[in-house]
């Protein structure tokens, strides 16, 4: 039983998820930073206001639908979605610009896209397109020369 936990534990991918987990762990803290720290203080700038979290809306019923005159139905904070709202954006917006995009141009450098061989020909006839292994053309019937391999 223990042998089985064991090849569980020491398994190449339950070690590159855990490796994983504590690595983005630790990058969610440096991109929320960057979002809370840097970003939004330009925001405030901008706007005026970084902080939408005091943004509520109180619900108020008759009281004979509450039972206790003197008690809110309920308070809906819009305003805390409306920051949760902007920090998502603001963290997936830093991370495409800062670190996906980047990331792409610099593996684009280092693998280039390989050409690849052209799938079809023209036919020397009608100039329709024709598969490279084709003989005769579908559209017009004419014989094409076979392509030197």
């Amino acid at each position: 039983m223990l042998k089985g936990f064991r090849d569980f534990i020491l398994r190449g991918n339950v070690v590159d998820l855990a490796v994983a987990v504590i690595i983005g762990a630790a990058f969610a803290a440096i991109t929320n930073s960057l979002v809370t720290d840097i970003i939004t203080p330009f925001v405030a700038a901008i706007i005026g206001k970084p902080d939408f979290s005091a943004l509520v809306w109180n619900l108020n019923f008759h009281p004979s639908v509450l039972g206790d005159p003197g008690k809110n139905a309920g308070v809906i904070k819009y305003g805390l979605f409306l920051n949760n709202l902007i920090s998502f954006l603001l963290n997936a917006a830093v991370i495409y610009f800062f670190i996906v995009l980047p990331m792409q141009k610099l593996l684009a450098k280092f693998h280039p896209a390989k050409a690849e061989p052209p799938k079809t020909r023209p036919c020397p006839q009608c100039l329709s397109d024709c598969p490279i292994a084709a003989t005769r053309c579908a559209h017009c019937a004419e014989p094409i020369p076979a392509v030197a391999a």
